[in-house]
């Protein structure tokens, strides 16, 4: 089970710290189907293939291993835009982490926090830090299989 909520953030300026001091990956992500939602993707050398279930806040979510050829076959099946991004990992209180994503090329300049929890109580009492702007956890032109089909948001 996935249990997340989704935020924006309205500048890398309002992050703590120093950006370039926290871990981050480096995303791209293709969508297969958006219903359900089966995608690829490439986080720095490794590769998986997702399934999700349908939900908001709570969701069923499976990860496959992929080799990088598969993968690199899979995602030009994609149907839509290619997600890609850098996922910063900011440590918060109580032992959480916000991956912060700082999107590129299509959604360049947009930037969605997400924060992942252990129960649906855990995530009905978080309070957010005072960075977080809006929560879009149940806005779905957040979801990024809705975003590739690249007809919902300007950035």
């Amino acid at each position: 089970m996935e249990i997340e909520k989704k935020f924006l953030i309205q500048s890398l300026k309002d992050v703590p710290g120093d950006i370039s001091d926290y871990k981050y990956h480096d995303l791209e992500q293709g969508y297969l189907s958006t219903e359900p939602v089966v995608r690829v993707r490439k986080e720095d050398d490794t590769y998986y293939l997702t399934y999700k279930g349908s939900g908001m806040l709570v969701r069923e979510e499976y990860n496959l291993p992929l080799t990088k050829e598969s993968y690199e076959h899979l995602v030009k099946k994609a149907d839509g835009i290619v997600i890609k991004k850098r996922r910063y990992l900011i440590p918060l209180e109580n032992g959480l982490t916000c991956e912060l994503d700082v999107f590129r090329g299509k959604y360049e300049g947009l930037l969605l926090a997400e924060v992942e929890f252990s129960s649906e109580e855990e995530a009905n009492a978080f309070v957010p830090p005072a960075w977080f702007d809006t929560e879009v956890t149940f806005d779905s032109r957040y979801h990024n299989s809705n975003m590739s089909k690249a007809k919902i948001m300007e950035a």
